[in-house]
């Protein structure tokens, strides 16, 4: 038996398949689902004929010159190094003419700190925080943050990458 998109929507929808609410349509064409409180959306729903822009990971640029290069001291903890990527990025979308609230997917990898072989998934939220969901910048990308065992300088405790979308012209 082959069902249409939307009477099986509609199935899933009714039988509580799909436990995430529809959220509104915003101006931009971007749809994004959200459940709960976490800062994070569940999907992003983007328009056929959106540019999709993707950057490369980045970490923090140095924050403290007088320290080793390379070395943890030189980056600061994960919320400093946080906050310092997230800058970074919006840097670049700024020189490609947009903005974090065009971001709809992040990916976080993070090493832990070396002196309390823990992740600090709080020190990383402390900064996104300050980025997302915000009444200034309500948009919220899906985001996935994994711990790896290293990245590629050993300094860094967190790389960031992010898929962006150019809204349609209207």
């Amino acid at each position: 038996m082959q069902f249409s998109k939307p009477l099986l929507c509609a199935g899933l929808l009714a039988g509580g398949l799909l436990a995430a609410p529809l959220a509104a349509q915003a101006e931009d064409g971007i749809i994004r689902h959200g459940a709960g409180d976490f800062p994070i959306s569940t999907a992003v729903e983007v328009p056929a004929g959106a540019s999709t822009v993707y950057l490369s990971g980045m970490g923090a640029p140095v924050q403290n010159t007088a320290a080793a290069p390379k070395s943890l001291e030189a980056y600061g903890d994960t919320q400093t190094q946080t906050l310092a990527s997230l800058k970074r990025i919006e840097g670049e979308l700024n020189k490609l003419h947009l903005s974090m609230s065009d971001v709809v997917q992040m990916h976080i990898y993070m090493v832990a700190d070396p002196r309390t072989k823990q992740l600090d998934f709080p020190g990383m939220m402390k900064a996104y925080t300050q980025y997302f969901g915000t009444p200034k910048q309500p948009n919220l990308p899906v985001r996935s943050a994994f711990a790896v065992a290293q990245l590629a300088n050993p300094g860094w405790l967190i790389e960031i990458e992010v898929t962006a979308v150019r809204p349609l012209k209207k």
